[in-house]
């Protein structure tokens, strides 16, 4: 497999709640995070363009998650982000919170490229395909099993 994509980022007061660990959806906006810079700095794919110019879409279809150990305001978790797989219109990721040699949390999570102009999927657009294969396991395409 590929070398994974990783970001540090700060537990801040924002993403706890009353009881001073991270509010559970708050994992999300920090994984969302990690795909837009991801894409920007791994990928070298402008998100924001991606999103406001070209119209295309990256929702999340599908997420499994697991919360393992609470994470506190001021520790750094260490965000790690794996492809599992890449099909014709959809991208399957995993993604791993850890600190201090723990696993806080993990997001399973499968993304279809969309068109904003429709709201359908469509396939995943040719150079975004191309970045994504220098991420992409080493293992026989998904593609290949649906005939």
């Amino acid at each position: 497999m590929n070398a994974p994509f990783e970001r540090p980022v700060r537990v801040r007061f924002s993403h706890c709640d009353p009881a001073g660990i991270v509010f559970f959806p708050q994992y999300l906006v920090m994984t969302n995070a990690l795909v837009e810079d991801w894409f920007n700095e791994g990928l070298r794919i402008d998100y924001a363009q991606m999103i406001a110019r070209r119209r295309v879409g990256l929702p999340i279809v599908k997420l499994d998650c697991e919360f393992s150990r609470p994470s506190q305001m001021g520790e750094t978790i260490i965000l790690t982000l794996n492809v599992i797989a890449v099909g014709r219109r959809s991208i399957s990721i995993d993604i791993v919170g850890h600190c201090g040699g723990e696993t806080r949390f993990r997001a399973k999570q499968v993304l279809v490229t969309t068109s904003f102009e429709s709201g359908k999927s469509i396939d995943i657009p040719t150079d975004i395909a191309s970045a994504l294969a220098r991420f992409a396991p080493q293992t026989e395409s998904i593609e290949a099993h649906r005939s």
